[in-house]
């Protein structure tokens, strides 16, 4: 059925075969109500630095004989624009910066000029017309994505339009080079924790299929050894310094559009067609798409429920629609570690660094109404065998790798309460 939203309140309820987390459960009694009374002023001041992602609401009240604009006005902090599509005499008045009109006309016509508030009177409909096509609005202070609502009136009809105040960003563009070849489009990455024999398979399949692409590896081993390799960046981390720590310095390096994920333990097969990812990404307005790990190109979904004290989260495996102009493309809220993506756009959402080992649907989380996720299953790349090892030496590196790579209750319960303070989080399901 179609969900009327959002809720003033929100629930997590078993359905079918959920697993449902109740995050208050995974904080101590005696803090939990220290923990929520920082979360909620965080919150707060998340609300007053972000307050122009909450659009308010406006009715168009039918037959009122005004013109104003609905939608468009936008001026530059400390800048001035003339206000679009304004008839009728009136009263405006705003909030974060002035009004005047560029018309030539008395006091008595216009009063209030370079204020908050302006009065125009006049009962000649040439004169007035004139006023209302040059009214300005100019901005006052230095403020960033802030929406003023101006108020007009005449007689007993009010009426608010919006003016944005925001700053144009510059953009930040990636040379492809004139050849426009695709290793100056796309970094491979990878993190990789002691099991180097792994990550040797992977070096090599690459360079069988690209070897001209930079491949840049975060490294977080105890006894680093170098991968004297041509076109590999290694960067040694402190010891165990965690999964998504690696990430972040990982991505940090790439200097190309594009960077395509792997882990360490993948291996490339003339499936791993990384030019159908990077067409999909050049003729699609998504930021990521995931393939397929050796035949596995699992993705969920992410439904978000609002509530005034706290938000549920509903994670769900399968996708919303099929990406249109891509047959085998889906468009979804995350995929496996196997994705080409924007560098510039991803980099924004950012990997956790505090959540150090088992780790991946949370950066869908944290990106969940920023990232536009996609997902293709004709692109495969290659699974290594979990078990096999040709010497002792890589037997024991496995076995270390695996005392690291389970997560520990306390582990599960420090990413639920991390949850539950940095998400808003009261619940999430999982099916």
């Amino acid at each position: 059925l179609p969900r009327l939203g959002p809720k003033n309140h929100c629930e997590c309820v078993r359905t079918n075969k959920e697993t449902i987390y109740h995050l208050e459960n995974y904080i101590a009694k005696d803090k939990l109500a220290s923990v929520t009374e920082r979360r909620e002023k965080e919150f707060r001041d998340y609300q007053r630095r972000y307050l122009f992602e909450k659009k308010d609401v406006i009715i168009a009240q039918p037959n009122i004989p005004i013109s104003y604009p609905i939608q468009g006005a936008e001026v530059m902090p400390l800048h001035t624009i003339i206000i679009p599509g304004m008839s009728t005499p009136m009263i405006l008045q705003a909030s974060f910066g002035v009004l005047n009109t560029l018309a030539d006309v008395s006091e008595a016509v216009v009063q209030g000029r370079r204020t908050k508030k302006l009065l125009i009177s006049t009962s000649h409909v040439k004169l007035l017309n004139h006023i209302l096509g040059h009214i300005t609005y100019t901005s006052t202070k230095y403020l960033l994505d802030v929406v003023d609502m101006v108020n007009l009136t005449i007689g007993a009809h009010c009426v608010k339009f919006p003016v944005t105040i925001r700053q144009p960003v510059l953009p930040k563009l990636f040379d492809p080079g004139s050849e426009n070849s695709i290793k100056n489009l796309v970094t491979i990455t990878t993190k990789t924790f002691l099991r180097y024999h792994k990550l040797r398979v992977l070096i090599k399949s690459i360079k069988q299929y690209y070897p001209d692409i930079k491949l840049i590896v975060a490294d977080d081993s105890n006894n680093p050894e170098m991968m004297q390799e041509t076109n590999v960046e290694q960067y040694i981390m402190p010891f165990g310094k965690g999964w998504f720590a690696g990430r972040n310095l990982a991505i940090s390096q790439v200097t190309t559009k594009y960077y395509l994920w792997v882990d360490d333990d993948f291996v490339f097969t003339a499936d791993t067609k990384i030019e159908k990812l990077l067409e999909v990404l050049e003729n699609t307005n998504l930021d990521m798409v995931g393939g397929s790990v050796g035949g596995n190109d699992y993705k969920f979904k992410i439904i978000y429920e609002e509530g005034e004290d706290s938000s549920c989260l509903h994670l769900r495996y399968g996708s919303f629609h099929r990406l249109e102009g891509f047959p085998n493309c889906v468009v979804t809220s995350g995929v496996v570690n196997f994705f080409l993506a924007r560098t510039e756009e991803t980099r924004r959402v950012g990997f956790d660094p505090k959540l150090q080992r088992v780790a991946h649907s949370e950066y869908f989380m944290d990106g969940l109404g920023s990232l536009r996720v996609g997902s293709c299953n004709d692109v495969i790349v290659g699974h290594q065998p979990h078990n096999p090892a040709n010497n002792s030496q890589e037997a024991n590196a496995e076995k270390i790798y695996r005392g690291f790579r389970a997560n520990t209750k306390e582990q599960v319960q420090f990413k639920l309460a991390l949850h539950y303070f940095k998400n808003r989080m009261k619940c999430y399901t999982k099916a």
